[in-house]
C-alpha cells in the first residue's frame, strides 16, 4: 500500500517525465522485438548472411550452402535468359532412357514418371531455368545424373536396408524425431534425416516428421522432396561444377577420397546425360 501513496508525493512534473521514459521504453522493445521477427526472415545487416533457414550470421551454417543474401560464400546464380521449357529438354526419349534401364520387377518402375516429375515442377518453376540454355541443360543433366545413382535407374523407391538403420538426429529440437517413424532414404534423391523431412513437409505441404513414409507412397510428393531438396542444398553450388553436387548431396560420405568408385559412377552418369543434351560437362566434375 505504500507505493502508491509515494508515487502522488512526487511533483507533477517528474510524473510526466516518469511517464515518458516508460513509453518510450515500451516503443523500443517493440522495435527490437520486430527487428528479430526481421532478421529470422532475412532483412540482415549488411554485413550477415541470411542462411536457407532465413536467420542472421556468419559462418559456413550462414555464409555456406543455402545462403540467400549478404556476403554468401557461394557464387551467385545467374540469372535465367532461356525460355526454352524444362519438358522440352526432358523429353519422353531422355526420361524413358533412364527408367527403362531398371529391370521389371523394380517397384520404382510403376512409381517414377515423367508426366509426375513435370507436375512436381509446379512448385519449383525455377528448376532447369539458369543463366544461358547450356546451363540449364547442365543443371537438368546433373539433377538426373544424382537421381540416377541414388535410385539405381529409377529401381529403387526406399533405400535398401533403410529401415535398419537411424536417421534421426537427436540434437535437433526444432524438427525432433517422431520414435515410431523412420527418416531413411525415399524418393528420386533419397531424402533422409529428420532434419531435412521437417522442413520438406512444411514447404511441399505434408506431415514429414509424423508422415514420411508419403514419400515412397506418392510419387507427386517424392519428386517434391527430390526438387525441395536440390532447390535448397545443390543448386546453390551448381556455377562451382558437378563435383560440388556431390559434395552437397553425400559429400561426406564419398569426397576426398572417401569413395572414388562412387564419385565417378555419378561423374558418367552426368557426362552422358550432357552428351545426350549436346552440352560439354564444364569443369571441377569430381569432389
Amino acid at each position: 500500500m505504500g507505493s502508491p501513496a509515494f508515487f502522488c508525493a512526487i511533483p507533477k512534473n517528474l510524473r510526466k517525465q516518469q511517464q515518458l521514459v516508460i513509453v518510450a521504453g515500451i516503443a523500443l522493445v517493440l522495435v527490437l522485438c520486430v527487428s528479430v521477427v526481421e532478421g529470422q526472415n532475412c532483412g540482415c545487416a549488411a554485413d550477415l548472411c541470411c542462411s536457407r533457414y532465413g536467420y542472421c550470421g556468419t559462418g559456413d551454417d550462414y555464409c555456406g550452402t543455402g545462403c540467400q543474401a549478404g556476403p554468401c560464400k557461394t557464387a551467385p546464380l545467374p540469372p535465367s535468359t532461356s525460355d526454352v521449357p524444362v519438358a522440352d529438354i526432358v523429353t519422353p526419349t531422355f526420361f524413358n532412357g533412364i527408367i527403362d534401364q531398371a529391370e521389371a520387377s523394380c517397384a520404382g518402375k510403376d512409381f517414377y514418371s515423367r508426366a509426375t516429375f513435370l507436375d512436381a515442377l509446379e512448385l519449383f518453376d525455377q528448376f532447369g531455368k539458369i543463366g544461358s540454355l547450356d546451363d540449364s541443360k547442365r543443371e537438368i543433366a546433373a539433377f538426373f545424373a544424382h537421381v540416377t545413382h541414388e535410385t539405381g535407374h529409377f529401381c529403387y523407391i526406399e533405400e535398401i536396408d533403410g529401415a535398419s538403420k537411424d536417421y534421426c538426429d537427436e540434437t535437433n529440437t526444432e524438427y525432433p524425431c517422431n520414435p515410431n517413424k523412420g527418416y531413411y532414404g525415399r524418393g528420386p534423391i533419397q531424402l533422409s534425416w529428420n532434419f531435412n523431412y521437417g522442413p520438406a513437409g512444411e514447404s511441399i505441404g505434408f506431415d514429414g516428421l509424423n508422415s514420411p513414409e508419403s514419400v515412397a507412397n506418392d510419387p507427386l510428393i517424392a519428386f517434391q522432396t527430390a526438387l525441395w531438396f536440390w532447390m535448397k542444398n545443390v543448386r546453390p553450388v551448381i556455377v562451382e561444377g558437378f563435383g560440388e553436387t556431390i559434395r552437397a548431396i553425400n559429400g561426406a560420405l564419398e569426397c576426398d577420397g572417401g569413395n572414388p568408385t562412387t564419385v565417378q559412377k555419378r561423374v558418367d552418369y552426368y557426362i552422358d546425360y550432357c552428351n545426350q543434351l549436346g552440352v560439354a560437362p564444364g569443369d571441377n566434375l569430381t569432389c
